[in-house]
């Protein structure tokens, strides 16, 4: 049997894809560990016997790891690799370097954004994989913007001459031995790459902690019923947003049932009125089987999550990748997008109506989710690490 470390950011978007992966090769034999600069989420995710490493580095939430909420595009990204991703890798990697000494794993899986995973495994001649939790880089996404591209390129080379190997050329988000893409091309477009080493395995979904409590009582069976989510890590800057799409949910309470969660607490409190559900927190996967339509950021996991169910969306891009993923969700025509800074309540509710009663978005849907359950997930992922470890020896 094998060691594999799992080296990931304090993020829960990009644990929870690797829970499930980490639970089949445990329960294969082989031995699991994680190296994280937040041990308490990992083990609220991966269970509360999960080996962790401790790492250093900022952890969002923290004073030094918060962004500014109106920030976008261009200057988005810049704070995301500036003011995040490049000072998590220095702070992470002499952790990452304790758990390799410690741990000894045959193969480190490392997340896309966890550079030091991938650095410290190359300088110490460790085979390592990607594990990639978003396929926005995958589908040509900076191709239009060589300036940026470039940018990115020079601010790793120069990460690669503090923590890794100065001799190394791999692209460390993208393992040159293994390459697991939570993601289908029918997702990601004709522009998805192929090779040997690059395998696409659809979303990840087993092995996950369950949710919190839900009043599935209060659920109507004769209405349609919408998940309206903007993920864990924007809630900072999504009132707005969710002022408005309430509005356009009351709208049409007569048909539509909605079930919103707002972590900040940004919309008023609606006690035992079922229209709609007001809720810090849902039951993410198990509520899915039964909703009609999401209404989300384009956050990687929520996409996929909802058209492995073959759930059509509702997608209003933030920042990040979250333009590229809604763009492979409207060209896949699984969805409709809206400017999450511009978007009333008419459009909102405009856009509901369509991918409710639009046929050609639920079949579009439905086609991507046979398609990610052929990828084999979480156990087919598992299968290719442990192929990796044992060509290794």
């Amino acid at each position: 049997m094998s060691g594999f470390l799992f080296v990931v950011p304090p993020l829960t978007g990009h644990i929870n894809p690797a829970v499930g992966v980490a639970a089949r090769l445990t329960a294969h034999g082989h031995q699991v560990a994680w190296a994280c600069a937040d041990p308490a989420l990992v083990r609220r995710l991966a269970g509360a016997d999960a080996v962790v490493f401790r790492c250093a580095g900022p952890v969002p939430g923290t004073p030094g790891a918060v962004r500014p909420p109106d920030l976008r595009g261009a200057e988005a990204l810049r704070f995301l690799w500036e003011g995040y991703l490049l000072p998590l890798a220095d702070a992470m990697a002499p952790g990452v370097h304790a758990a390799v000494a410690r741990f000894r794993p045959d193969v480190v899986v490392a997340d896309q954004q966890a550079f030091a995973g991938a650095l410290v495994a190359e300088r110490l001649g460790l085979p390592w994989a990607t594990s990639a939790t978003t396929s926005a880089e995958f589908g040509g996404a900076y191709d239009a913007m060589p300036k940026v591209a470039d940018w990115l390129r020079r601010r790793l080379a120069e990460l690669r001459a503090r923590i890794g190997d100065p001799a190394g050329t791999a692209d460390p988000r993208s393992s040159p031995h293994l390459l697991l893409v939570f993601s289908t091309p029918e997702l990601i477009g004709p522009r998805a790459p192929s090779a040997p080493h690059i395998h696409y395995v659809g979303p990840s979904l087993a092995g996950r902690p369950a949710g919190p409590d839900f009043p599935w009582e209060r659920l109507d069976r004769g209405r349609a019923k919408v998940l309206v989510t903007l993920g864990t890590a924007n809630a900072d800057a999504g009132g707005r947003f969710l002022a408005e799409t309430l509005a356009a949910l009351r709208d049409r309470a007569d048909r539509i049932q909605a079930v919103i969660t707002d972590p900040a607490g940004t919309l008023p409190a609606t006690a035992d009125d079922p229209d709609p559900l007001i809720l810090p927190s849902v039951p993410q996967l198990p509520l899915l089987e039964r909703m009609d339509a999401v209404v989300c950021h384009a956050g990687h996991n929520t996409v996929c999550e909802a058209l492995w169910h073959g759930v059509p969306l509702v997608v209003a891009p933030i920042r990040d990748d979250q333009p590229v993923v809604a763009g492979q969700v409207v060209d896949a025509g699984a969805g409709v997008r809206v400017r999450f800074g511009r978007a009333t309540a008419a459009r909102l509710g405009e856009a509901l109506d369509t991918v409710l009663h639009d046929p050609a978005h639920r079949a579009a849907a439905a086609r991507i989710s046979a398609a990610f359950r052929t990828a084999g997930g979480a156990g087919a992922a598992a299968a290719h690490l442990a192929r990796l470890a044992g060509e290794s020896r």
